[in-house]
């Protein structure tokens, strides 16, 4: 049914919003461009590179780049695939003690950077540590040729540290697809006599299978993006090369070219991801949310059960955690003499204007999306949002590259119009870093807002522009105070996540300036862990609160009827 007035028609259910505002529309496309220039950039330079060192990285180093990140990524996978997806299965569908506290508990290592987790362990392992110390006094060893022990500072001990401080992703999303599992399909294996490994394997693991593939996906693309671990153990992954490349052959063409490589990687694994789902579809029986027949363990199965889900969380916070507090006591005069609190307001500040950039910027887009609706826009975002799936160090190549250009452009302009000569004006500042976070983490703020906003039917739309409301404040006075929760997640996650990052601060860091991360990286590089504990200590307190909240939100979503 179609009413009509004057000379225009309004049909029911298709917002006016979508006929209008075209200008709105162009500016979603351009602010989406310039998030997505720095990816497009590497591109650029490594097609037509102005220098040519490729035949060169061929003959020397491509091929150890290519063979390490790939034992990296399958080590990685594998490791936080098994542990995931089994303390998922454990918490959600099995009754043990301690099973309530794994729930959350499980998550904190995620607060945890790789590499502070590969500073404390390096210092706990080593021939002067600890561990090895005792060892020596326990057996009378004299000397390492006595013993042997493994050394892990190799790329299985990089294996080891990423799995530990990774295996969180999996597990988060494994643990909410077994949450939302139907009671029905559950009920019926057991009435055919499956117990609690048989329904695993043949119930509740092909059907979480999208999410843990998720899971997994954006493991590798973490271990990816890692650069402190593998510099700090001296594995020669592409991130590593880029470092190196670019400044230690002093050839950002080259850093380029094998930042593209490196994005061929992140592609490949994208169409794995897909090809493993495509034409599979996995639907709910039944809407209900019903407590899930859990399975109660009792005693060696019990304890095997709490052993195995508290490991995880041992090696992956409680003992970096009580190294580094440890240190922190002793050392914390010493670590206020190195400017600690510059570093606390450098970070926070940082991270704070980060998240509110992205915020914003995620808020202008989603709602873009939401007035036009067309794939042209749709496509638009997502490209802007890519840049969480390209690791740190190709961002910063293309960040470099993208505000160059600008820089450039800016003063060819100047100089015509006025003879003055601007030099850089972004190039090597902290705006240059803000740009390189923004573009980075839009990607987790685009995705919470745009999960707040789906929850708002288009007929509020409808009802604000009917009283004469127009976008701008339909959005302010609707929409955003509707979202404040998916808002305030996509601050935290955003904040947390700047709070760590590591490649892209210490590429395009202004001179002297220095973040928590980046003076964990160097003191801890530098074997003086002691000294940046108490930094290294405040990055980690910093990501709990969100990690634990976040937790939380899981088990509200299900709650059960």
């Amino acid at each position: 049914m179609a009413v009509t007035t004057g000379a225009q028609t309004l049909r029911p259910g298709k917002p006016r919003a979508r006929v209008r505002f075209g200008s709105w529309d162009a500016a979603t496309i351009v602010v989406a461009a310039i998030f997505a220039a720095p990816v497009l950039a590497v591109i650029g330079l490594a097609m037509a590179p102005a220098e040519d060192i490729w035949p060169h990285l061929i003959d020397t180093v491509l091929g150890g780049y290519i063979a390490n990140t790939l034992i990296v990524m399958a080590g990685v996978g594998a490791g936080t695939l098994v542990t995931g997806v089994g303390t998922a299965w454990l918490v959600t569908m099995c009754q043990f003690p301690g099973r309530r506290i794994f729930e959350w508990a499980l998550l904190v290592p995620l607060a945890v950077p790789g590499y502070v987790i590969a500073y404390t362990y390096t210092d706990l392992l080593e021939y002067a540590g600890p561990v090895q110390k005792a060892l020596r006094v326990a057996f009378g060893w004299q000397s390492a040729q006595d013993y042997g022990f493994p050394d892990i500072r190799t790329i299985g001990g990089a294996v080891a540290m990423l799995t530990l401080v990774l295996y969180p992703y999996v597990y988060l999303l494994s643990r909410a697809a077994f949450l939302g599992q139907s009671i029905c399909a559950l009920e019926a294996g057991r009435t055919l006599g499956h117990g609690p490994w048989r329904s695993f394997w043949h119930i509740a693991l092909p059907l979480a299978r999208p999410a843990i593939a998720v899971g997994v996906a954006l493991v590798l693309m973490e271990t990816l993006n890692d650069f402190g671990v593998m510099d700090y153990f001296a594995v020669q992954t592409f991130t590593v090369g880029i470092y190196n490349t670019w400044l230690g052959m002093n050839s950002l063409p080259g850093a380029a070219q094998l930042s593209t490589v490196l994005l061929i990687f992140v592609l490949v694994l994208f169409g794995l991801e897909y090809a493993g789902r495509r034409g599979q579809r996995y639907h709910e029986a039944t809407p209900r949310h019903q407590a899930l027949p859990g399975y109660r363990l009792r005693g060696p199965r019990a304890a095997a059960a709490a052993i195995g889900c508290g490991l995880p969380v041992v090696f992956g916070f409680v003992v970096p955690a009580w190294v580094l507090g440890g240190y922190a006591l002793r050392y914390w005069a010493v670590a206020l003499e190195r400017n600690f609190f510059t570093l606390v307001g450098n970070s926070v500040l940082l991270s704070a204007m980060a998240a509110g950039l992205a915020l914003s910027i995620a808020l202008f887009l989603s709602y873009g999306a939401r007035l036009k609706g067309g794939a042209p826009i749709k496509a638009a975002t997502r490209f802007a949002a890519i840049g969480y799936a390209v690791p740190g160090a190709v961002l910063a190549v293309g960040v470099v590259m993208a505000l160059a250009w600008f820089d450039r452009a800016v003063d060819f302009l100047s100089m015509s119009l006025f003879g003055v000569s601007t030099g850089l004006i972004v190039s090597g500042t902290v705006v240059a870093l803000l740009f390189a976070y923004v573009t980075r983490f839009l990607a987790l703020a685009h995705g919470a807002v745009e999960a707040g906003m789906g929850r708002i039917t288009p007929s509020m739309d409808d009802a604000a522009r009917s009283l004469g409301a127009s976008a701008a404040a339909t959005l302010r006075r609707v929409h955003i105070p509707m979202i404040r929760g998916s808002a305030l997640t996509a601050i935290l996650l955003v904040f947390v996540d700047t709070m760590k990052e590591l490649p892209m601060t210490l590429l395009l860091r202004p001179f002297n300036f220095d973040t928590l991360a980046t003076f964990t990286y160097q003191y801890a590089g530098d074997e003086q862990l002691e000294e940046a504990a108490l930094s290294a200590l405040t990055i980690v307190i910093a990501g709990i609160g969100p990690v634990i909240l976040l937790s939380l939100a899981i088990r509200r979503s299900h709650r059960v009827i």
